[in-house]
């Protein structure tokens, strides 16, 4: 497949380099996707805990519920294998709150 650039409104074909260097970006792109894809799973989970961080002050007693939620939060990311894909990582179910 041929790509084109617009260089002064001009469509003009890719050289063989340009080719081959976006190639090489489109590879590495998709390679990080699955990075990408547990760094948005960490700040989801994150944003989750934070919601409920006032429940695990000293002063508060935790529901067991809660407790188990949380807990569930924080095992996520560790419920990843190394086999999984970004699309993998993406379809993850959260826990509900209680």
């Amino acid at each position: 497949m041929a790509r084109y650039k617009m260089v002064n409104g001009e469509r003009i074909q890719f050289t063989p380099a340009e080719e081959t260097a976006r190639d090489a970006e489109e590879a590495s792109w998709n390679a990080g996707a699955k990075d990408r894809a547990m760094a948005s799973l960490r700040q989801k989970r994150n944003n989750l805990l934070k919601e409920t961080d006032y429940l695990a002050l000293s002063d508060n007693t935790m529901s067991e519920d809660m407790t188990t939620y949380r807990q569930e939060l924080r095992d996520l990311p560790s419920t990843v294998s190394d086999d999984d894909t970004a699309s993998d990582v993406d379809a993850i179910t959260f826990p509900t709150k209680p």
